[in-house]
């Protein structure tokens, strides 16, 4: 199996989205603004360029985390990787992996089962990290419900384009 880095670099792209829907006046951003103590002077001496940029990069990265989450048969190369003849497709051990991918392979790949591990994924890590810093800046159980449920959708969609098409 191999992973498929244009898949990654799309489903990256899903986040920026969703921000752009999420965060409009018309859906959550007023509410955020009021919720993030946000102000419209203080929008305006955000380089905007540059928070994009590192938005795309760090959410690559969240997309390569999420890859392993939502296509369970990476777990395989983990567990058999430190085994004589690991990367010789003769050996005994790639002829194992070959065949259990073979058998296996496709098993819980669909877009269905990695929004759901999405979703998993985003209520087990996503929401207990912003809930944490959340409650130290003193901030509302809005901030943290607004910017938690953007990123379980987020997370949602990437982990469902992810699993389908990896």
């Amino acid at each position: 199996m191999e992973m498929n880095l244009v898949v990654l670099f799309l489903a990256a792209l899903i986040p920026l989205v969703i921000g752009f829907i999420w965060y409009s006046p018309k859906v959550f951003g007023n509410a955020w603004m009021k919720a993030a103590e946000m102000t419209e002077d203080k929008m305006k001496g955000a380089n905007m360029a540059r928070t994009f940029i590192w938005t795309y990069v760090l959410s690559l990265l969240a997309a390569f985390g999420l890859n392993f989450m939502v296509v369970h048969q990476w777990h395989i190369y983990s567990i058999l990787i430190d085994e004589p003849g690991f990367n010789d497709p003769g050996s005994e051990t790639g002829q194992y992996i070959a065949a259990f991918m073979e058998r296996y392979g496709s098993n819980f790949r669909t877009f269905g089962h990695g929004f759901l591990h999405g979703i998993i994924g985003s209520l087990a890590i996503v929401l207990p990290v912003l809930g944490i810093n959340a409650m130290f800046e003193r901030k509302s159980f809005s901030y943290i419900a607004i910017n938690a449920g953007f990123w379980i959708v987020s997370f949602a969609l990437m982990g469902g384009v992810i699993c389908q098409f990896i």
